[in-house]
């Protein structure tokens, strides 16, 4: 197994990754606007999840090394979309004291 196998893997756990977070983040961005919210979370989990255990199986060529480099890949997608809308202006509710809350 070569390093280049191996960095495609990875790159393609990148884009499985922007995948899936990024259809989550369009699913609960509609979710306010949509008229049957329930439908609407089940059929894009069901979608998302169904397709990206896909991309794992096509990835993984049935050798764990690959399958370990795409789940990399994957997660480190997970974090840097997470940062990057943390910091954004995509939040659906600010920050507020605690005491605010109550």
């Amino acid at each position: 197994m070569s390093i280049f196998y191996l960095f495609v893997v990875f790159m393609a756990g990148i884009g499985i990754g922007v995948f899936y977070f990024g259809g989550l983040w369009v699913t609960v961005r509609r979710l306010p606007t949509t008229r049957h919210p329930a439908l609407w979370t089940l059929g894009s989990f069901m979608g998302r999840t169904g397709m990206s255990l896909l991309g794992f199986y096509a990835a993984m060529g049935g050798r764990w090394e690959r399958l370990l480099a795409c789940l990399f890949g994957f997660l480190l997608a997970r974090h840097f979309l997470v940062r990057r809308w943390r910091t954004g202006k995509t939040h659906l509710v600010e920050k507020k004291r605690v005491d605010e809350w109550v």
